[in-house]
């Protein structure tokens, strides 16, 4: 069992503090570019000083997508490793800074890039979009520096195994592991396209690239990037919030269990991303469109092991009656209150999913704005009010400081203000794409046309939901800093769960990582080899694929 009392490394936790300060500051710039982005969709505001409405598109994509989910997932991982796998060696804490270091030159290169008006390609930078090369090459290095940091988180987990033979893995060790495999196997296809077309492209030694091609591996790395979002929350949802609430976790078997079926189902599925799209079978898109509903299990196995805890926790307070032990929640812990918001608003963000995954229902929304409406709800709600939950207890836990009852009260606030004006936004945004406004046009855009008489109150709406999402993240910054830099020193817990005495013994087959891979690739090869194959052989002339590698 977890000491409790074990404190993150103070060389480890600047570590992850490294990466946080880039996420919160990805956060300021990327939101800003969101919210000047919803004003001009109104109709009401004109961009200074030269400013393009894709340039901020493409800021706002890759800062909050990209850059801000990756920074805080892999400092919130090595600080998860470092509290139950035991304080990084130097040499793996060597590592992960290389890894972090290449990460951020990474990041400036492609922000300066679309800071000088050189690419506005948006974070799909879908083809026959040009961006300046280093955009690429900056993708490039994001990609290369989380490999490095994946590589030694498993190095650290090999090390835990092999002192620790027989034994079954720390929960929150586990997770990260799977979660960096995921993300690792995943980046293999934007890295390819990115590496093998792109750079060439954008240098101009190849007059052109297939385009079937590179929208197929960026969304080989595209649909599991949601699910790289939302395993760490799940992380925190499964481990973290039983302990804050008082609780137990529910089961440890069927956490380990839904994070293998998220890793199995993720990836093979980039063809529901492509269903109106001319050259993949047909046949391939089913196989993929019944891959990716298989991720419903889950889903539906995370729900019932969370609400689980919450009515376990609260019968054990005498609650009584089917919803008795709703009252019981710590409502007033910002701690627990800001996930538990990202946990309701993922109901409504999956069944937005599956209809995106259904074929018939896809073609009704596809390419519109519901979609962008969709992806607020998921990663810009359920993840992000986890992250920040997240970002209440181990900010202060790895800067020895202490969240004081006004910080609390200042994030509840702000959770509130985020789900109010996530409601205006995301809610808009469906209703307007279900009467067909585009996905990524400005107002100029549209504006003269007879439709968009229809979407102008939806896109007023969404205005005042960023005005009010931008406040959302004033709020949570002014949190960050204090947490920071002025809280009053103290202890600060970082909450590991224990598992209910009444579960299940964990069976050591879920620790059979060749065995998870195996499958994991297997799946890839059954959905991916065949259709991937007739794309190169079916190549136009003079287009730069893989046809040299055949």
């Amino acid at each position: 069992m977890l000491n409790s009392n074990i404190k993150v490394d103070k060389k480890d936790a600047k570590l992850a503090m490294a990466h946080f300060y880039v996420a919160f500051i990805a956060l300021f710039l990327g939101g800003t570019a969101g919210l000047l982005q919803t004003l001009v969709r109104s109709g009401k505001f004109t961009l200074p000083a030269g400013i393009g409405y894709y340039q901020l598109l493409t800021v706002h994509g890759v800062l909050l997508a990209l850059v801000l989910t990756t920074f805080f997932a892999i400092g919130f991982l090595f600080a998860c490793l470092s509290k139950t796998a035991g304080t990084l060696s130097p040499k793996i804490r060597k590592a992960a800074w290389i890894g972090f270091w290449v990460m951020t030159i990474g990041t400036a290169s492609t922000a300066t890039t679309i800071l000088m008006g050189e690419a506005s390609v948006l974070y799909t930078f879908y083809a026959p979009l040009q961006a300046h090369p280093f955009f690429y090459i900056g993708l490039a290095l994001v990609v290369v520096g989380s490999w490095i940091s994946g590589f030694a988180m498993f190095a650290h987990f090999g090390k835990w195994k092999k002192a620790n033979p027989g034994k079954v893995t720390p929960l929150l060790s586990y997770m990260a592991v799977m979660t960096m495999i995921l993300w690792l196997v995943a980046t293999l296809g934007v890295a390819a396209t990115v590496l093998i077309q792109f750079i060439p492209w954008s240098f101009g030694w190849v007059d052109k690239i297939d385009v079937l091609i590179s929208r197929t591996l960026f969304w080989y790395f595209g649909h599991p990037l949601v699910y790289f979002w939302l395993l760490p929350a799940y992380m925190a949802w499964y481990v973290v919030i039983p302990k804050v609430i008082g609780g137990k976790i529910f089961s440890d078997s069927l956490a380990r269990l839904s994070f293998i079926l998220f890793l199995l189902f993720s990836i093979p599925v980039g063809f529901h991303h492509q269903l109106t799209e001319p050259g993949i079978d047909p046949n391939w898109k089913y196989l993929q469109v019944i891959l990716t509903f298989m991720v419903v299990i889950p889903s539906l196995m995370t729900a019932f092991s969370l609400f689980a805890s919450f009515e376990m926790y609260g019968r054990s307070k005498g609650a009584t009656g089917l919803f008795g032990w709703f009252k019981k929640l710590p409502w007033g812990d910002a701690r627990f209150f800001a996930p538990f918001m990202g946990m309701l608003i993922f109901i409504p963000a999956g069944a937005g999913g599956i209809i995106n995954a259904s074929h018939q229902m896809n073609q009704v929304i596809h390419n519109t704005i519901w979609v962008t409406g969709h992806f607020h709800l998921t990663v810009a709600t359920t993840v992000l009010l986890t992250f920040f939950g997240i970002a209440y207890w181990l900010i202060p836990h790895l800067t020895g400081r202490v969240m004081t009852k006004a910080m609390n009260k200042l994030a509840i606030i702000q959770t509130i203000v985020w789900t109010i004006g996530m409601a205006f936004m995301s809610t808009s945004m469906h209703f307007a794409g279900l009467l067909g406004a585009p996905r990524r046009s400005s107002f100029s855009t549209y504006g003269g046309s007879a439709q968009a008489a229809d979407w102008i109150p939806y896109q007023i709406a969404q205005a005042i939901g960023g005005s009010i999402l931008f406040i959302g993240i004033i709020l949570v910054l002014v949190i960050f800093v204090n947490l920071a830099f002025f809280a009053p020193k103290g202890e600060t817990e970082f909450p590991v769960g224990e598992v209910a005495e009444e579960a299940e013994k964990t069976p050591m087959i879920l620790e059979n990582w060749k065995l998870w891979v195996g499958v994991l690739a297997v799946l890839i090869l059954i959905a991916y080899t065949i259709p991937f194959v007739d794309m190169i052989q079916n190549a136009p002339p003079g287009a730069k694929s893989f046809k040299h590698l055949l």
